[in-house]
């Protein structure tokens, strides 16, 4: 399907959105508190953030922000995590924007001229927990971005379709529209993705099985050597509990908080192993190293595509990387592939655009889905 601008977002369905969130609603925000929240810390709520907030504002847990009565210093800080975020894997990871100053350029200070350029983007705003609306004054639609430094995805089409797929697991299945120019590039950066990086992925989970299945995948990813950011371990096993998968780890895993990052990879083990999972594991007995766990982990991924959870882009080079390549290329992935590239280099090819060839990886996925595991060919 092809993303199309979401409807203006109504009191009425703020309302309804609101009844699944299992949080506290307090009265809305009206024009004139929003106005003040706006003024005390020097950013605009989107359109329908606005609409959200004043059909009712809810509290009581952590995860949302208190616009009328939480601590300021905290909400600033809150504000505050996206930029610093940036300006972390700046300074320790050698992180630049392709649309700032040339680096080699900067004889001193790289992270002084990266704070300026960082001043005149749109501000982030928290709808939950780490996930954030771009914040434009006046405008619908906004794709809802998780941001963990520059590991950031879309998490819902718009404040509508996050609130669906975060709190009882369903989406509109429509890909989410870049709308900011400067954080749209860390979801829709081209050509490719870092395929070295933690998998891009929205946690799709909606029943036992399917969270049991979600970390076997993620275990599967370990395997073959794929690195996972905490947040995506714990975010796992948060959906496993709500889903209710019993395990002696699991509580501890979801319930970690950010400060406690550095136990999510022990954790994650523990859970693996009360679900017997590890033993399931397919074996390394082939000359291609982790073959079967590969094939299992590419089916993985084209369901990602189709059901939406990643983008035809970011899953594509994934399968590209740690399928085709490292399966010797097999002929049934070639096809994959060549959608694949023609979508990396399609302005520079100026053979159809971006959108087309993510369409034909989409319907590749869907065609491989339909047919034998291992796809024969």
């Amino acid at each position: 399907m092809t993303a199309q601008p979401p409807a203006p977002l109504t009191p009425e369905v703020a309302r309804s959105l609101q009844s699944v969130l299992g949080a506290d609603i307090g009265p809305g925000l009206d024009e004139r508190e929003l106005d003040a929240v706006e003024a005390r810390f020097g950013f605009a709520f989107s359109a329908d953030h606005r609409v959200f907030l004043a059909a009712g504002l809810p509290h009581g847990s952590p995860g949302w922000p208190d616009w009328r009565d939480g601590d300021p210093e905290d909400l600033a800080e809150w504000l505050a995590r996206p930029v610093e975020g940036v300006l972390f894997d700046v300074e320790h990871n050698g992180f630049w924007h392709p649309a700032w100053p040339p680096r080699q350029a900067i004889t001193s200070h790289p992270l002084e001229v990266a704070r300026r350029e960082l001043a005149t983007v749109p501000q982030l705003v928290p709808v939950f927990g780490h996930r954030y609306l771009p914040g434009t004054a006046g405008e619908w639609g906004h794709p809802v971005l998780s941001v963990h430094q520059t590991d950031i995805i879309f998490y819902g089409n718009d404040l509508a379709d996050y609130v669906r797929r975060e709190f009882t697991g369903r989406s509109s299945g429509v890909p989410a529209r870049a709308t900011v120019d400067f954080w749209s590039y860390f979801v829709e950066a081209g050509p490719g993705i870092d395929v070295t990086a933690p998998t891009p992925h929205i946690p799709y989970a909606v029943s036992a099985q399917e969270a049991v299945e979600y970390l076997r995948m993620l275990a599967l990813e370990r395997l073959i050597g794929r690195p996972h950011h905490p947040h995506q371990l714990i975010e796992a096993g948060l959906a496993a509990l709500v889903l209710d998968v019993e395990t002696e780890s699991l509580p501890l895993l979801a319930g970690l908080t950010r400060t406690e990052h550095e136990r999510a990879d022990a954790l994650f083990e523990r859970v693996l192993t009360e679900l017997g999972l590890p033993e399931g594991l397919p074996p390394d007995d082939t000359d291609i190293p982790r073959e079967a766990a590969r094939w299992e982990l590419v089916r993985w991924w084209l369901r990602l595509i189709v059901n939406g959870s990643t983008t035809p882009g970011a899953g594509g080079d994934l399968i590209t990387y740690e399928g085709w390549d490292a399966l010797g290329r097999p002929e049934a992935l070639k096809p994959l592939a060549d959608d694949v590239y023609e979508y990396d280099n399609w302005e520079a090819r100026r053979g159809g655009t971006r959108e087309q060839w993510a369409r034909a990886i989409t319907a590749e996925a869907e065609r491989l889905l339909a047919g034998p595991w291992p796809p024969l060919g």
